[in-house]
């Protein structure tokens, strides 16, 4: 599958201990061997503001609430891989500043820089990176796959909603062990 990439989004240190679930992780740590071993371009996507938060507006909901806290400033722990997904050596690094992981960023550039044209999305939270990653790319005219058990949210009900009757519109969506099967 050289013309896919797995997008691993929002697993990081600051993140992952605000939704923590050790059942996610092996699900993404089986997402990511799985892509490793099939040779596909892997893409890691983390948030990451200024010291302070100067990007970001007041009136911002998600943001500005994480703006003040230093666990997501540049440089900071909180903003390296959880290290149950930890970059490998020649793996792509995104930093974001926004929930939109194309939003602000070259992900488009360095997507097309290596001919992908399927994008395979996990991470946390489904209603927030997945979901606007999600409909960002397919508005470019990628391919998609959502891999349902490994996107974290904190409210069950959101997450089925979200898997079971949004995503299908414009992607495939399919639990870890099926897509990694598909991939032999």
């Amino acid at each position: 599958m050289p013309e896919a990439a797995l997008l691993v989004m929002d697993v990081q240190q600051g993140v992952v201990a605000r939704y923590p679930d050790d059942v996610l992780l092996a699900r993404l740590t089986k997402a990511l061997a799985g892509a490793r071993a099939a040779g596909m371009t892997v893409v890691h996507v983390h948030v990451a503001l200024r010291e302070g938060g100067p990007e970001v507006d007041d009136h911002n909901p998600i943001f500005s609430t994480i703006a003040s806290d230093p666990a997501f400033s540049e440089g900071n722990a909180g903003t390296e891989s959880h290290p149950a997904v930890a970059p490998e050596a020649g793996e792509i690094l995104i930093v974001k500043r926004r929930v939109n992981a194309f939003y602000g960023t070259d992900l488009e550039l360095v997507l097309r820089a290596q001919r992908v044209r399927t994008l395979v999305l996990c991470g946390i939270a489904t209603s927030g990176v997945v979901l606007s990653t999600l409909r960002d790319a397919a508005d470019r005219d990628f391919e998609l796959v959502v891999l349902a058990d490994a996107c974290g949210e904190r409210d069950p009900d959101v997450h089925r909603l979200l898997v079971e009757h949004v995503f299908p519109s414009q992607a495939r969506v399919l639990p870890v062990a099926e897509w990694v099967a598909s991939l032999r």
